[in-house]
């Protein structure tokens, strides 16, 4: 192994995509001809910085098999849990037997297949000597309310420092492993990796990608991540 940075990915893929209304998963359902999680392993499985990619899957998940890298020499299965906090744990301690603690670990969202190359570049030139990590993300440039009851506005948040969270998130597999077993021995279920990093009192960077690195929620997003991917020239116009 490289005596440099060394760097690894996980993507947690156990989830059902409630929202989508469709009894596929969201990770699985066909985009260009092929599934989801396929576009969002591509860089990471091509990427030679990357020594290797963990998939946290749920146990009974009978679609990987049938997906573009299920056997790839470069990826590693490893069981998912209830929240997405609980499958990137999983998959991060599967990884330690693989990776040291300083090792770099870039968590993406199985359900983003839009990830630009450049985007992902600049996020590791950006991070790989920040002492702490950080993540993908844009800022805020609509105009944001929070809601109270019955969906009537309760007031109108100032944008100028909001930004929305994107993946990858970056951090070092021994220092985000603690911050994830410190919240789950909480019972706080961390909806992404850097929400973990700052209630263990770190400060992630926020690092700014593109608009088009989308998540798929629901099924309006699947012809738009299409679109993005044809512009990325990544699929044909017939794919």
């Amino acid at each position: 192994m490289t005596s440099g940075p060394v760097l690894w990915a996980v993507l947690p893929a156990a989830g059902i995509g409630r929202r989508m209304g469709s009894p596929t998963p969201k990770q699985y359902l066909d985009l260009a001809g092929r599934a989801v999680i396929d576009h969002a392993l591509d860089l990471f499985v091509a990427d030679t910085r990357i020594q290797g990619v963990v998939v946290a899957l749920d146990r009974e998940d009978h679609y990987w098999p049938l997906t573009a890298y299920a056997g790839h020499s470069k990826v590693i299965r490893a069981h998912g849990g209830a929240e997405r906090c609980h499958s990137v744990l999983n998959a991060l301690e599967i990884l330690g037997a693989h990776a040291r603690p300083e090792d770099w670990v870039l968590v993406h969202d199985a359900a983003r297949p839009c990830l630009r190359p450049g985007d992902l570049d600049r996020l590791i030139e950006i991070l790989l000597d920040d002492p702490i990590g950080g993540l993908l993300g844009i800022p805020v440039r609509d105009t944001m309310k929070r809601a109270e009851a019955s969906d009537r506005i309760g007031e109108t948040v100032d944008r100028a420092s909001l930004w929305h969270a994107f993946t990858p998130q970056m951090f070092r597999l021994g220092q985000l492993a603690a911050a994830l077993r410190d919240a789950l021995a909480a019972n706080d279920l961390v909806t992404d990796d850097a929400s973990a990093m700052e209630r263990f009192g770190q400060a992630p960077r926020l690092v700014e990608g593109h608009a088009d690195n989308i998540k798929i929620t629901r099924a309006e997003d699947l012809p738009l991540a299409r679109f993005y991917l044809q512009q990325q020239g990544r699929v044909g116009s017939s794919g």
